[in-house]
């Protein structure tokens, strides 16, 4: 990487968040990171992130949902590649799909916790090399 890519890691687990954060940073990355979707705007709308790796379900069961949409309606962020990291399927029984559901969460990607750092690594340098 020429100059490292700037990814905020939103979660409001600490140890997802210093997991994340070990594994991108290993890979070349520049990390910041936020506990909870308040943070993680302030965040992004500060630093522009190149891309969010963010959870679903913190303060509120779909607060993620509500940082992608603020994101998506801000001239300033709405190019921010958004990764949802979450296990909300597991606990609500929904499963979600970039493609089946664009029009409602305007998100880049999504994947379920657990994940291993190898495919976390893939699917962050596909979103990257979409820019």
């Amino acid at each position: 990487m020429s100059q490292a890519k700037t990814i905020l890691v939103v979660d409001d687990d600490p140890d997802i968040v210093e997991t994340t954060k070990t594994v991108l940073e290993a890979a070349g990355y520049k990390v910041e990171t936020a506990s909870n979707g308040t943070e993680g705007l302030a965040k992004a709308r500060s630093i522009i992130p190149d891309l969010m790796v963010l959870d679903v379900m913190m303060d509120k069961e779909t607060e993620g949902f509500h940082v992608a949409y603020d994101l998506r309606g801000d001239k300033k962020t709405k190019s921010i590649k958004i990764l949802v990291l979450t296990n909300v399927a597991k606990k609500s029984g929904f499963k979600f799909a970039v493609e089946t559901d664009e029009d409602y969460l305007p998100v880049d990607a999504f994947i379920e916790k657990p994940i291993e750092p190898k495919a976390l690594l893939d699917k962050i340098a596909g979103l990257l090399a979409i820019e």
